[in-house]
């Protein structure tokens, strides 16, 4: 489930406060490069939590993670 258009336009990485862009099942950040996955359309915006956007790019943009 996609995130809406109006809360991702509004939204930062948490890390470095740029700009993210939605890949599937993530928000990803270029700077920090780090991508935080997306569950039933709620971002994970928790630093810890954040995958390193090699893992993410390798897995498809796609994770099994659930709420």
């Amino acid at each position: 489930m996609a995130v809406d258009k109006k809360l991702l336009d509004v939204m930062a990485c948490p890390k470095c406060m740029n700009e993210l862009k939605e890949k599937n099942m993530f928000l990803v950040c270029a700077k920090c490069k780090l991508a935080y996955p997306v569950l039933n359309g709620v971002p994970d915006m928790l630093i810890d939590e954040a995958w390193a956007l090699e893992k993410a790019e390798n897995a498809g943009f796609k994770h099994e993670l659930k709420l």
